[in-house]
């Protein structure tokens, strides 16, 4: 992993967006162009923590490169280029500071939901089935077990919060209300096979994808693939060969820290607790082996 990079400024582009972890900026002359920066901020229950994670957005970078990549026979994507010689003049003053980093993508119109995809219950879906076993819309079997897979594939989206604020689960059927029924049909097809796609890939590699979420956009009405894919940020990723359900499992994703967190006196809302070292190098340590197992 690099050196820490906290977020920066950069003088000749325009800060667009300031995202939990990544920042949009627009380049002056390339108005169908965004530079999209990972930074190594970390986020835990919809809050940024104050201690970042060494070299977290190279690590998030590297992923999302190697999955736009085996997944484009799906749908397009957004990236143009992750070469910094590659990008706009105006950037290259600041190459060194975005290498590894950074992408060129195309400007988009993100939609207004998470694509969110389940092929194991856990999470917030876990604790919304110990109370009912009708979730969003599914009606799930009875006596399902933590961490158990489901039938079948899941496409449970959710609203798009603001930084602060907590996404929510929403049906199939409200989703349709926001985006119009033969949009909605597209955006659930799509992303069960993202999912099943990488999936299939990561059992090659020892990985569970448990679940994880998509960001699709607009260009000229089509829809492609945006933002990071499939990273330790958006999915949970669990060691095939300690695998065992009726509990939650070890991973390759930020849960270790959740878990840490959840041990704490926190209600989880801003500010969050400082962490200690060893959590961050724990949480670095897990980031690595996925992108080791997954790039390898």
């Amino acid at each position: 992993m690099t050196n820490v990079v906290k977020t920066t400024d950069f003088p000749n582009l325009i800060l667009k967006h300031r995202g939990k972890v990544r920042d949009m900026y627009e380049i002056p002359g390339h108005d169908d162009k965004l530079l999209m920066v990972a930074s190594d901020r970390l986020s835990a229950y919809d809050v940024i923590l104050e201690d970042p994670i060494p070299g977290k957005g190279a690590v998030l970078t590297e992923l999302s490169l190697f999955w736009f990549d085996l997944l484009g026979d799906i749908v397009e994507n957004h990236l143009i280029t992750a070469s910094v010689e590659e990008y706009p003049e105006v950037c290259k003053p600041y190459a060194e500071e975005l290498r590894g980093r950074s992408m060129l993508v195309k400007k988009t119109k993100p939609l207004p939901i998470e694509c969110i995809v389940r092929g194991y219950i856990s999470g917030s879906f876990w604790s919304a089935y110990k109370k009912d076993t009708n979730v969003c819309g599914f009606q799930l079997p009875e006596n399902m077990q933590e961490s158990d897979k489901f039938p079948e594939v899941l496409f449970t989206p959710s609203t798009k919060a603001d930084i602060g604020d907590h996404d929510e689960n929403i049906s199939l059927e409200e989703m349709r209300n926001i985006v119009g029924v033969e949009r909605a049909n597209q955006i659930a097809q799509i992303s069960i096979a993202l999912y099943e796609k990488a999936a299939d890939f990561a059992k090659t590699k020892g990985i569970i994808i448990a679940d994880t979420k998509f960001e699709l956009g607009e260009v000229d009405g089509r829809l492609i693939l945006i933002d990071e894919v499939l990273t330790p940020d958006s999915s949970r990723f669990w060691p095939m060969d300690e695998y065992t359900p009726g509990k939650p499992q070890p991973s390759f994703d930020k849960q270790f820290l959740r878990d840490y967190l959840s041990t704490l006196d926190w209600d989880k809302t801003a500010p969050a607790p400082k962490l200690p070292a060893d959590i961050i190098e724990k949480t670095k340590a897990r980031y690595l082996e996925a992108q080791q197992k997954i790039c390898s």
